[in-house]
């Protein structure tokens, strides 16, 4: 809702309201704009979740939209182990958990997390992710292959697609397989001709136009793929470069769309969100520090599997919270900086320590 049509409904309203009104307005204000999206944000129904691609991967760097993921060094440090670190969560467990999870970094067990051993369980975690995918992927499959032959068909995906959006789906089959025109709006006219884009490219060769489940995989999870996520790479280069070069300037990489900021508050997140889109431009996509970035170094950049990469992260997860300089996580210190780690902050980490590990 408009700021505007906000203030006239306030004027309008009896004054019992106003503490009703207010607490909308503050959790509106708390969010981000519009352009800071994320598959849980955007989540329609079950159903259509299922088959659609997600906008989100686990552990990869970059949405499909072209966003930061801001979850990412929590998803590469926790992988599937996010249980006790919400945000009602009992302090005591958290910090006992988080250490337990300290002890499985630090394998040579001196009590220090070196670049090293955390590269090696950002890429442990990353193929959990990798795994899960598979699992999911494999349930989706069976609900658009209908006949169970193993091979699902564009016209077969479309139908189920379509059902999903509350289309009737014995209709849209009969029409598509009599070649009948569909009655469909504008915007899910837009999103089948890039689904079917997408769903084309996972198609490898020889093309037949029928995904496997290998290749239905890849059509849902392009990181699982080098050829989809060469075409991941394409798309938001696509969306995001300005003047039709193929790569990407800093400020093509940190422009935001119009008409996202309605507020003082709202124009301070944008700010941090730029900020955080411009240091990691310059640190790590940009590889060679010219002030462009190429398909190629976004393919590097996006690659979850990639070792180089793996060992960047780990070496900036670890100057975040290394306070005592020495290149190394230490328990205090992961406890002191577990919002960046778990997402949940946990109090009194320096008196619980030694207590917990």
């Amino acid at each position: 809702m408009a700021m505007a049509s906000r203030q006239a409904l306030l004027c309008s309203l009896a004054p019992r309201c106003l503490w009703l009104l207010g607490v909308i307005l503050l959790m509106d204000a708390s969010a981000w704009p519009a352009n800071h999206s994320s598959a849980r944000e955007k989540a329609g129904t079950r159903e259509e979740n299922e088959i659609l691609p997600p906008d989100h991967l686990n552990g990869v760097k970059l949405e499909m939209d072209g966003h930061l993921n801001k979850d990412f060094h929590q998803e590469v440090f926790l992988g599937k182990d996010t249980d006790g670190f919400e945000e009602d969560a009992e302090p005591r467990k958290s910090r006992r958990k988080l250490m337990v999870i300290f002890s499985k970094v630090d394998v040579n067990t001196d009590r220090r997390i070196s670049a090293k051993e955390m590269q090696h369980w950002i890429m442990e975690k990353t193929a959990e992710h990798f795994q899960e995918a598979i699992a999911e992927s494999k349930l989706h499959f069976q609900a658009v292959d209908p006949d169970g032959d193993g091979r699902v068909s564009w016209d077969e995906y479309k139908v189920k697609f379509l059902a999903s959006k509350g289309h009737k789906e014995r209709e849209v089959a009969e029409k598509i397989k009599n070649n009948e025109e569909l009655k469909i709006d504008e915007e899910t006219q837009e999103v089948l001709e890039n689904l079917k884009d997408r769903w084309y490219q996972a198609d490898k060769p020889p093309s037949d136009l029928l995904l496997t489940e290998e290749e239905f995989l890849s059509f849902l999870h392009p990181e699982h793929s080098r050829g989809m996520l060469q075409f991941m790479v394409r798309e938001i280069v696509r969306d995001l470069d300005q003047d039709g070069d193929k790569q990407l300037s800093l400020p093509e990489f940190i422009s935001l769309p119009v008409g996202t900021v309605e507020n003082q508050q709202g124009q301070d997140m944008d700010d941090s969100w730029v900020r955080d889109r411009k240091k990691e431009f310059e640190e790590l996509i940009d590889a060679d520090h010219n002030g462009i970035v190429t398909m190629a170094e976004l393919e590097d950049y996006m690659d979850p599997m990639n070792e180089y990469n793996a060992l960047n992260e780990a070496k900036q997860m670890i100057a975040i919270a290394d306070e005592n300089q020495n290149h190394h996580l230490e328990p205090e210190e992961v406890l002191k900086y577990s919002e960046f780690f778990t997402g949940s902050k946990l109090m009194d980490y320096a008196r619980n320590v030694h207590e917990e590990f």
